[in-house]
């Protein structure tokens, strides 16, 4: 069991807001969400990246403004839809969704997946829910994305019994009770934001998902200043997440981010836009 990564679209920003000492040529980022085949839990997704919802047809103001600022340039052939079908199978083969926060960009195409469970920060998702518009917008948060009746399907990722990860990573959420994929609390990026650990692989996979934007900023001296940190939620809980994500990688782990430009092993082939 392996997973592998699409990419729902691609956002160009200025090498410099996320990279120490980068240039001011935009450079296409990434929005990647994965998908893996657990042997008794079947058909898993790992977020769902950017979609339509975001981009076009009837939407709150505030979203309209959001999409207007990112500009997020869709990948058809990368929308979830169209990569299960490229693997043979449908949404409704999807039996868990997991979402590792709720900012837009991953979860914009939970609508499409109303068999699944979800596996989230249930609290989290309350908050969510009960917050007023004004406080959700300014974290990137838009409640029209979740489908209705989200939280009553949703499974608490910290109702899972913690267990111990590789590398010195610490303790993770046994997710299948097997310990092939753990649930690794990174906060900083977002409130409740978690990433996976797929200790069960021959080198362990951390999908530090929102950790840093790419792989070169996790290094203290390339790390991003302002500003890319007036959108973390915790600047110094971030610090120590992307510490800890670090020390994973050169105890030999492999790190994949949802936003690194740089084509991963773990990524499907597709076009650059």
């Amino acid at each position: 069991m392996r997973p592998v990564f699409a990419n729902s679209a691609f956002v160009s920003a200025p090498e410099r807001f996320y990279l120490r000492g980068g240039g001011w040529r935009p450079v296409p980022l990434r929005v990647r969400y994965g998908l893996f085949e657990h042997p008794t839990a079947g058909l898993v997704l790992i977020d769902t990246g950017y979609g339509p919802r975001v981009t076009q047809g009837k939407r709150s103001l505030g979203l309209r403004l959001y999409n207007a600022i990112l500009g997020p340039d869709l990948v058809t052939s990368g929308q979830p839809a169209a990569v299960l079908q490229r693997l043979g199978f449908t949404p409704d083969d999807v039996s868990i969704v997991i979402v590792t926060h709720f900012h837009a960009d991953h979860v914009a195409g939970l609508d499409a997946f109303a068999n699944a469970r979800i596996i989230a920060k249930q609290e989290m998702l309350g908050r969510v829910l009960r917050a007023p518009v004004r406080a959700n917008l300014r974290h990137g948060i838009f409640t029209e994305l979740l489908p209705a009746g989200l939280l009553s399907r949703t499974v608490d990722v910290d109702g899972f019994a913690l267990i111990e990860a590789p590398l010195g990573l610490g303790k993770g959420r046994d997710l299948f009770g097997d310990g092939s994929v753990l649930a690794i609390d990174l906060p900083g990026h977002a409130a409740g934001h978690f990433g996976l650990c797929f200790s069960a692989m021959p080198r362990p996979l951390l999908y530090a998902v929102d950790a840093q934007w790419c792989g070169d900023a996790l290094v203290p001296e390339r790390r991003p200043g302002f500003p890319a940190s007036l959108v973390a939620d915790d600047p110094l809980a971030l610090a120590e997440s992307t510490r800890r994500v670090l020390a994973f990688q050169e105890a030999s782990g492999e790190v994949l981010l949802c936003h690194d430009p740089a084509v991963s092993p773990h990524d499907l082939g597709e076009g650059m836009p």
